[in-house]
């Protein structure tokens, strides 16, 4: 019997050993066929792309650097009146961040009862959940710029549209971060308020909200960096704020390319300030550094 088992072991790893290197084989083969049809893919896309374009892209590709120039050129020749300028569109700087701090400040409420809604042990109705998880799947699915688009067709102009817009879309990104920290929280506090007869809300306020509230700030913050690019650029679309400037000055062309750099001045010292704000606040929220 002994014989037995030690000659048939062999012949077992060895038929295991070569069923493994098949398998891989195959999903070497499988993994290689799959990037040769992406490339294909991407090679006739682009090629069909441009054939459409108006000019094509290696045609043009050696004017890339020219627009850029034309700026720094034109801003280094009036870079006396950098200053003037950067003074003149402060108020449309004011205007973006305002964006950003109220759409922000609506997005994380609604993301809050979303994920606290959505959120299994926790939900005021459970047999709602899969719909506010798809309502928050919704919300963060269509861009900003779509949404206001629609509501300065509705709206007309100004920094109301990309406001909602961005508060729309906030609400379901935070929604969806929130909800992965909430289900990580620990439910015997919940269960003790509940025992005592609280209501949902209380259990919420006092069970959940403090183990969850350090990562609930930091994720808010770095939202908050993210509308305030998203907030200059939907004034490109006519949203008001620095970015409908920017468009404005950009549109002129030549003569008023000082205006453009002031303005591209200005958004860059904001969004690097409020990264490195923002950056600190949430490394000692979540990491417990004070420095």
């Amino acid at each position: 019997m002994a014989d037995i088992t030690l000659s048939g072991a062999p012949h077992s790893v060895g038929s295991i050993q070569s069923a493994y290197m098949a398998q891989v084989q195959r999903r070497r083969l499988y993994g290689g066929l799959t990037l040769l049809i992406f490339v294909i893919l991407m090679v006739s896309g682009f090629n069909i792309a441009d054939d459409r374009n108006a000019g094509g892209f290696w045609d043009g590709l050696h004017q890339i650097g020219d627009y850029p120039a034309d700026v720094l050129s034109e801003a280094w020749e009036k870079r006396a009146d950098l200053p003037g300028l950067i003074v003149k569109y402060f108020p449309a700087l004011v205007e973006t961040v305002n964006i950003a701090a109220v759409s922000t400040l609506i997005g994380a409420i609604g993301g809050l009862f979303l994920s606290l809604l959505g959120t299994r042990g926790l939900a005021l109705w459970p047999r709602l959940i899969p719909l506010f998880r798809r309502i928050s799947d919704i919300m963060r699915a269509v861009p900003e710029i779509v949404i206001a688009l629609v509501l300065i067709f509705v709206l007309g102009g100004g920094p109301v549209p990309a406001m909602i817009a961005i508060a729309f879309h906030t609400a379901g990104a935070l929604g969806k971060m929130f909800s992965e920290v909430t289900e990580n929280t620990d439910l015997k506090p919940v269960e003790g308020l509940a025992s005592t007869g609280a209501t949902w809300f209380q259990r919420m306020l006092l069970g959940v909200l403090p183990q969850v509230a350090p990562n609930y700030v930091s994720y808010t913050l770095l939202r908050f960096e993210i509308n305030i690019r998203a907030s200059a650029i939907l004034g490109f679309v006519g949203a008001g704020g620095l970015g409908y400037e920017l468009r404005n000055s950009m549109a002129w062309g030549p003569g008023r390319f000082d205006e453009a750099a002031a303005i591209f001045i200005l958004l860059f010292g904001t969004i690097v300030f409020f990264d490195q704000l923002s950056s600190r606040y949430r490394n000692r929220l979540t990491e417990g550094q004070s420095h």
